[in-house]
């Protein structure tokens, strides 16, 4: 069988198994080699390192948008607790 989809097809099985630098290593192979240049192999490899790279960013993003949220409801927190402060301060209803 051809390396590029022995290689695609291992990162089907198991995404973990195969790092996004051997999928771009594959994809670029895949590309160059004359005898499979634009064919169906380019293609597939071309799809598992976009897929890989894809989800890479989506986990990327989410971890991202969690660290936000976290900081949000720490200030809301810090907020709240200004505000009660003045409050106690103050003695008065805000």
């Amino acid at each position: 069988m051809n390396r590029h989809i022995e290689l695609v097809e291992k990162w089907l099985n198991d995404n973990n198994s195969v790092s996004l630098g051997e999928l771009k290593a594959n994809r670029d192979a895949a590309y160059t080699d004359d005898a499979y240049a634009a064919s169906a192999v380019a293609v597939a490899a071309n799809a598992a390192y976009e897929a890989n790279a894809a989800a890479t960013a989506a986990y990327e993003a989410a971890n991202a948008v969690a660290a936000y949220a976290s900081a949000a409801a720490s200030y809301a927190s810090a907020a709240a607790n200004y505000v009660n402060k003045y409050k106690e301060l103050t003695k008065e209803d805000v």
